[in-house]
């Protein structure tokens, strides 16, 4: 029996939940992505990095979250669940966003604006806006290495919308639609997607069980000028002409789909200490299958430390220990400001650092 089968029968049994109806709802939900056919990669370790079009949308968001190895997709209580489960912004009771920068590896700026609105007892909205960017960079050719005096620029973009709302006061459930756009000099490639999450808070003192597919959408595909050639239809004839105007084909590639199931709960909670433990695993479409731990301690709700490991199990992982702390401090009693930081171990790569500023009011 295998652990999502386990899951599915002890959540039919009632263990979880007090509401039958609840746990068939998240059964279904499983079972759906699960059976998907892009779910359907064999588990037999072989890798397909490389595979897949705007691989920007899997570089994990917020201090916070990386600072705990990447295991929210169950704890998802900030703006930030935006990203990793988007049902998780229906728990807020404030108005937040969130503010994220990253200097990336290979000198790649990494930025995210995320923003959760409460709209009474409607539900909660959400945008996002994700943002990669490099230096501008020398063209060089074969015939002229060194540059031919044009420069050209890389940039990856995704504006995101999203609805949350919660079904009861344990369930919640979340849709976050994607506008996806890549450059590259004068190529450029755009396309759509979909995330959908739950959250569901169980009576096991107060454990919770997230649930999210993240970037379901069609394939994409550069177009622009670069791919424009000068052909020879029949090089070896008499009279052909070589400057026949003609375009190259690119493949179409498919989205960087992501199936995430985790756990979070409180293991201490005793006066100013608390510690909350998380753990996720992952199914991606483009590589095998991986488990994210993580860790929170809070003093006094104000002071937090953070440590976690990411990518455990998967195939030839550079990454692996994070670390990470944050401040939150009230100007006043209608605002609230936070301060996160975190350090992700690359092994052979540059490590990155990343600073979210959030603001809840």
């Amino acid at each position: 029996m295998t652990f999502f089968e386990r899951i599915q029968q002890q959540l039919s049994r009632g263990v979880f939940s007090a509401n039958g109806n609840l746990s068939r709802l998240f059964i279904l939900l499983v079972i759906s992505a699960l059976s998907y056919p892009v779910f359907g990669q064999s588990l037999d370790n072989v890798s397909k990095v490389a595979t897949t079009a705007a691989s920007f949308l899997e570089i994990g968001v917020g201090s916070r979250a990386i600072g705990m190895g990447g295991a929210f997709v169950a704890v998802a209580d900030d703006a930030t669940a935006l990203y990793w489960n988007s049902a998780g912004i229906a728990r807020l009771k404030k108005s937040e966003m969130v503010f994220i920068h990253t200097k990336w590896i290979a000198g790649i700026n990494y930025n995210y604006l995320g923003s959760a609105f409460p709209i009474g007892g409607v539900g909660v909205i959400g945008i996002s806006i994700t943002s990669l960017s490099t230096e501008e960079m020398m063209v060089r050719t074969i015939d002229m290495p060194e540059g031919t005096g044009e420069r050209f620029g890389v940039g990856d973009l995704a504006l995101g919308i999203a609805f949350a709302r919660n079904l009861t006061d344990r369930f919640s459930i979340g849709l976050n639609t994607k506008y996806i756009q890549q450059k590259i000099w004068h190529m450029s490639s755009t396309g759509f997607a979909l995330d959908i999450g739950t959250l569901f808070t169980t009576q096991f003192n107060g454990m919770k069980i997230g649930m999210s597919v993240s970037n379901f959408g069609g394939k994409m595909q550069m177009l622009g000028k670069d791919t424009f050639v000068n052909f020879d239809i029949a090089p070896s004839q008499d009279g052909s002409n070589d400057r026949i105007p003609a375009n190259l084909k690119t493949d179409k590639f498919p989205l960087p789909i992501v199936f995430r199931v985790g756990l979070a709960m409180d293991i201490l909670d005793g006066g100013s200490n608390k510690i909350t433990f998380a753990i996720d695993g992952a199914h991606p479409n483009d590589n095998t299958e991986f488990v994210n731990l993580g860790m929170e301690y809070s003093f006094d709700g104000f002071l937090f430390l953070r440590g976690g490991y990411k990518n455990l199990f998967l195939l030839d992982s550079e990454e692996n220990f994070t670390l990470g702390g944050g401040l939150i401090y009230n100007i006043n009693r209608a605002v609230l400001i936070k301060v996160d930081y975190s350090y992700q171990e690359f092994g052979r790569l540059t490590n990155t650092q990343s600073f979210s500023l959030s603001f809840e009011f």
